[in-house]
Parts: C-alpha cells; sequence; structure tokens
C-alpha cells in the first residue's frame, strides 16, 4: 500500500464533516474534482470504498468512518507536533500537557501548577490542563494526549508509572439553617435521611458514594444534579439538599454562601490523589520538573 499523504487525510475527514465533497472543496479552496480524485486515490490504495454518494452529499462507509477515526487522531497529533515545535521559536521552551480529575482541579493542583509557573526556569513553559473523568483519564496519558494525570489512587492505572501525591478529606456542606448544621462530625449514613446534591453518575464521586450508601443498606436520593462544584455549593447555599464535597474547597465556599463543611469520619472520605504517567524516564524536561514539583508540594 502506498504512503497515505496528510493533505488527502484533511480533505477526506473535511468531506466526512460536511457531508458534501463541493462544501469541503471551498473550505479548502480548491476544485471539487481535485477532493473527488484524492479520495479515489485513498480508496485504491486501501482498496475498499470509503463514500457513498447519495443525492443529498456523501455518507463515510464503515471503513470510511474507521478511516476517520484514525485521521483525526493522526491530524490532531500532526497540528499537535507544529504547534509544540513552533512555539520554540517565541521564546518557549516546554509545553506540559496535564489532565486532571475535578477535585483535583478544585482542590490545590492550580495553585501549585501556578508556583510551578512563576519559578523563573519554567517562565517560558506553557502548561495546558484539561478536566477529565478519573475512569478516562487514565486513557488519556496512556495515549500520551497528556504526559502528566492527577486523579483518586483508586483508579486502575494499568501500565501506567504513578507517585503519591496530595490527601484531601471529605466532608458534608449544608446550609447554616439545615439540621445537621450543628454538629461536629458525621458518618456519610447520617446524610443519608436528607436529599443531596450531587455530580453526574459518570463521575468517580458519584460512584463511590452510590457503593457506600448500597453498603449501608440505604438510598442515596439526589434532589439535584449537577456538573462542578461550584454549581453544588450554590444549591446547597439555597438550603435545597446537602453534598458531599472536597473539605478544602467547601471552607472557601462556606465564607461565601452561610455553610457549614462537616467532615466525615468514614475511612473512604480519606482519599489519596496521584500523578501517572508512561515513563518518567521518557518525559520531556519541562514535564519531569513539573512532577518533580507536584512530588514535592504534596510533601510539604
Amino acid at each position: 500500500m502506498r504512503d497515505i499523504d496528510t493533505k488527502s487525510l484533511r480533505l477526506f475527514a473535511a468531506v466526512c464533516e460536511h457531508r458534501n465533497i463541493k462544501h469541503a472543496a471551498t473550505d479548502a479552496n480548491i476544485e471539487p474534482s481535485a477532493v473527488s480524485k484524492r479520495i479515489a486515490q485513498l480508496e485504491s490504495d486501501l482498496g475498499t470504498a470509503l463514500l457513498v454518494r447519495t443525492r443529498r452529499g456523501v455518507q463515510p462507509t464503515p471503513a470510511g468512518l474507521a478511516l476517520l477515526e484514525h485521521a483525526r487522531t493522526m491530524l490532531f497529533t500532526l497540528d499537535r507536533i507544529e504547534s509544540d515545535v513552533a512555539a520554540f521559536n517565541s521564546g518557549m521552551r516546554g509545553h506540559v500537557r496535564l489532565a486532571a480529575s475535578a477535585s483535583a482541579i478544585a482542590e490545590a493542583l492550580l495553585d501549585d501548577v501556578a508556583a510551578f509557573m512563576r519559578a523563573p526556569e519554567n517562565r517560558n513553559v506553557k502548561v495546558d490542563i484539561e478536566e477529565s473523568l478519573s475512569k478516562d483519564l487514565v486513557q488519556v496519558v496512556r495515549d500520551g494526549r497528556a504526559a502528566l494525570g492527577v486523579c483518586w489512587d483508586s483508579v486502575d492505572f494499568e501500565a501506567l508509572q504513578h507517585r503519591p501525591y496530595r490527601r484531601d478529606q471529605l466532608a458534608l456542606a449544608v446550609h447554616a439553617d439545615h439540621p445537621l448544621a450543628g454538629r461536629a462530625r458525621l458518618s456519610f449514613e447520617q446524610t443519608l435521611d436528607y436529599e443531596h446534591v450531587g455530580l453526574q453518575s459518570s463521575t468517580a464521586v458519584h460512584t463511590m458514594l452510590r457503593r457506600a450508601a448500597a453498603q449501608s443498606g440505604r438510598d442515596l436520593v439526589y434532589r439535584v444534579v449537577v456538573s462542578n462544584f461550584d454549581a453544588a455549593f450554590r444549591v446547597v447555599g439555597a438550603n435545597l439538599g446537602v453534598s458531599v464535597v472536597p473539605m478544602q474547597v467547601g471552607e472557601a465556599y462556606s465564607r461565601l454562601l452561610n455553610l457549614k463543611i462537616i467532615p466525615l469520619t468514614d475511612d473512604w472520605a480519606r482519599r489519596q490523589f496521584a500523578i501517572c504517567f508512561r515513563d518518567a524516564g521518557a518525559l520531556q524536561p519541562a514535564a519531569a520538573r513539573m512532577l518533580e514539583h507536584l512530588i514535592a508540594q504534596a510533601r510539604i
């Protein structure tokens, strides 16, 4: 099979997105016949039809969908390579991509990254932080879409290397007028008499709380499900429910929204975060320095 050129892949992806060869050609500023010729050459090289022509345009065949998935990954990687290398001409001396769970981002991670970037030796390092579900984060790091990942250490890291990061304490956020507001500490089971405000079912904390409720033989009743901790605190601030939250984050919101933050006594309420990566020895210098910095911050 002949090598597939990136121009043909870009045109093929554009045709699939537009579902129309003419529109894709207009965006690429070339003739539709040139686009058709390149796609015909792709089909010849791969030995299979990639598009089905219809009266309304074109549709990718099953083989075309498979190629489209790989093409998007390859083109994204190539664009990243071009961007990263070009950035060195503007004075950048490193680029770190970091994936992290919502809990990690909500707590100390952003402050730790900011401290890293303020260091003189890192002043020309660019950092991208992407929020990712814990269950997806391992795949993101394993595929090379991020150099480092930060999430709970309860996740299956598979073949990734990992190091301990910070710990945190889960607590219950309640309105100051709530019946539980006067308690100094609580077990999670004691909260199940009240309606909760929770994160989406795809998050690790949602799964953990459902499991804890089931183990106590009780039901966890959600009155409101939100997409992030900020929204959860605001709903609790309206006295519409209680919410299990990171204690450090809750203390900041308590002063703004008239909340009480009550530590949970359950063993699982003390969490350990971890930093994961493919191979410490293969990290780019900037990513290696960030890894060392984050590990050091966790020890303070």
